[in-house]
């Protein structure tokens, strides 16, 4: 794994893509992890953007927080978006082979990805296209007012769920992970090595690669925006959210997530809910309801990972 210090000496990695000033909330989850996503893909990159939070922290023209294309896009089409980008580029390379290192990304939030962008990202999976999609998951559509998404969790509070949502989180990345596709992979804002490590292995695999971000949010979860490292740890730390990669089918779990196959590792959700306002009425059996999924997720993984070589 490299290091901090090393990442600072990079010619690529240690230059910056999201330049200060922009206009993202402190501490936000989402702004972290893109840093570091483009510190992995370097400046040869576009990216596409559909309708969050990232349509308004990148700023306006001329002082507008990205150093690299950015084009901001409808909620629906950032899949397809991409798809006819990529598709530009491989005509353009048969007149100009210097296009042939050029990076595709779509960076959307869990409204753009899980409910509204699905379709279109399916169906770009399908075909194959060769472009990173990363969603940045802040559990809800922050940007409009804290509505809940499909990425919501259980008992969470919302502005259209006050009194804590009733369902549980949509499993996208399985999701994507049944359409067959090359490269999936799950990372949190608070681990961003890991982050790192994984957008640089996602951008030399061909076809469509995903990768589903936990991005902690500190005024839709209510919590200090000092707290947003400490918040997206333990989220891991518990088992709420597991690191894994999925390389052609065979899946394996990375990071953090890799020490806490017993459950007796896992340390209990509360620690993780406590710190946030929005499990403030959470009811002691809404707890252990969520508890139970928890265990579930994992007792799944764990059952993937024993019997693929079965």
């Amino acid at each position: 794994m490299v290091n901090l210090k090393d990442l600072i000496k990079d010619p690529i990695a240690g230059e910056e893509y999201f330049l200060k000033g922009n206009s993202s909330c402190a501490g936000c989850g989402g702004e972290i992890a893109f840093r570091w996503i483009m510190k992995a893909l370097g400046k040869r990159t576009i990216v596409v953007a559909p309708a969050s939070c990232f349509n308004v922290t990148i700023g306006l023209y001329p002082k507008a927080g990205p150093t690299i294309p950015y084009l901001n896009m409808a909620f629906a089409a950032g899949a397809a978006a991409c798809t006819g980008i990529v598709a530009g580029i491989a005509a353009r390379k048969k007149v100009d082979p210097s296009l042939e290192d050029i990076n595709v990304l779509c960076f959307a939030g869990d409204g753009g990805t899980i409910d509204i962008g699905i379709q279109g990202l399916s169906g770009a999976a399908e075909r194959g296209t060769d472009f990173i999609y990363i969603c940045y998951d802040n559990e809800a559509y922050m940007n409009t007012g804290t509505q809940r998404s499909g990425g919501t969790p259980f008992g969470a509070w919302t502005t259209t769920t006050p009194t804590g949502k009733k369902q549980h989180k949509k499993n996208v990345p399985m999701i994507m992970a049944a359409h067959g596709i090359p490269y999936v992979a799950t990372a949190c804002s608070a681990y961003p090595l890991d982050l790192y490590q994984k957008v640089l292995k996602a951008k030399e695999i061909r076809g469509t690669k995903y990768i589903h971000v936990l991005a902690p949010c500190a005024p839709g979860w209510r919590f200090p925006t000092e707290n947003s490292i400490e918040v997206g740890r333990k989220a891991v730390q518990t088992g709420m959210w597991i690191l894994y990669e999925i390389e052609n089918g065979v899946m394996n779990l990375s990071g953090f997530s890799k020490n806490l196959v017993k459950k007796e590792n896992r340390k209990p959700i509360e620690e993780y809910i406590k710190l946030q306002g929005r499990y403030r009425n959470i009811k002691p059996e809404e707890v252990k309801t969520l508890q139970a999924w928890v265990n579930q997720q994992w007792a799944d993984l764990k059952n993937w990972i024993a019997h693929q070589f079965s």
